[in-house]
């Protein structure tokens, strides 16, 4: 089975030709199923009112689909994130008579420089992302050579006759059935009692599957978005980080002690304060110490995406190493 997952920045009506509408809160899932081979769209639908909601879908993604209608703050904002959280591969489309000489500049030196343009027509678009999703390779001999993995929850809720059931993307490596995993943070023991992939009963799912799994362990009072079920012993649960961030080249000016910010991560969007900073004269490569508010769950050396949502009309700021 194949599995594509793509991040949708553009107007919402627009994404609703390209699948069939599943699971929705403040991320929307769009599906399209064709034989062993599944495209999901997954569209921020509270974007650009909650920044939170563009970094939820975008850090889903395998590639992104950009239909450009205004050259705007959000158009901006939206072209940072994707290049923030490395998405490099996708398409784009134009709008309202936009043209790629309009276009070209706004992007010069992001991920969005190398994504390709299509005709703006939605039938063909979503053929084009089908044959993208048919040419993503099986990840079915992972489960023979991968003993842990890890999935960031989305949502979840309470099935009657079947308890818990956890729906998110398979963000590294494998998960099987019956597999004994910890909740972080936190720590709770939970089993998979079952897996499903597209509402078909599983025995695994490798990187890149989108999943719901029933599970025991935890109650759904116990669970919020962003809490990672893994059994990979590297995990780490951090309060405080101090490393090296990358500020992006439009953010205005350095960040100072005591500003509040937000460190995204997988389906993490936690609040966190600037304790202390200090660079070597380029205060777009600054040191931060950052206090976070609760735990963030991680593997050593990943990135986060720094936020700061009192920024305006930019409030992606850059990247952060996490220890």
């Amino acid at each position: 089975m194949s599995n594509l997952t793509v991040a949708f920045i553009g107007p919402v009506k627009y994404a609703e030709e390209l699948g069939k509408k599943s699971t929705a809160s403040d991320i929307v899932f769009y599906e399209n199923k064709k034989g062993d081979v599944t495209m999901n769209v997954v569209v921020p639908v509270e974007y650009p009112d909650k920044l939170a909601s563009l970094f939820y879908a975008a850090s889903m993604a395998d590639i992104a689909l950009v239909v450009v209608e205004k050259l705007d703050a959000a158009f901006g904002e939206s072209a940072l994130m994707l290049d923030c959280l490395g998405v490099k591969s996708g398409f784009i489309v134009l709008g309202n008579g936009i043209t790629k000489e309009q276009i070209t500049p706004l992007i010069r030196n992001l991920v969005l420089e190398r994504y390709v343009f299509l005709d703006d027509n939605p039938s063909i678009v979503r053929e084009k992302l089908m044959e993208e999703a048919e040419e993503v390779e099986s990840n079915e001999p992972l489960r023979t050579t991968v003993f842990s993995g890890s999935v960031p929850i989305d949502h979840f809720f309470n099935v009657k006759g079947v308890g818990t059931v956890v729906l998110g993307r398979v963000f590294e490596g494998v998960i099987k059935k019956h597999d004994k995993l910890k909740a972080l943070p936190g720590g709770k023991s939970v089993e998979v009692k079952s897996i499903q992939k597209h509402d078909v009963d599983s025995e695994w799912a490798a990187k890149g599957d989108l999943v719901g799994l029933a599970v025991k362990g935890v109650e759904v009072a116990d669970l919020e978005r962003g809490i990672v079920l893994t059994n990979n012993p590297e995990m780490k649960s951090t309060l405080v980080i101090n490393s090296e961030a990358i500020l992006v080249k439009y953010w205005p000016a350095p960040f100072k002690e005591d500003m509040p910010v937000h460190i995204g991560h997988w389906m993490q969007f936690v609040s966190a304060k600037v304790e202390s900073i200090s660079d070597d004269g380029d205060w777009r490569n600054p040191r931060i110490k950052i206090a976070l508010d609760k735990p963030l769950v991680h593997l050593p050396g990943s990135k986060g995406i720094l936020c700061y949502l009192d920024g305006g009309k930019l409030r992606v700021a850059g990247t952060i190493e996490l220890p």
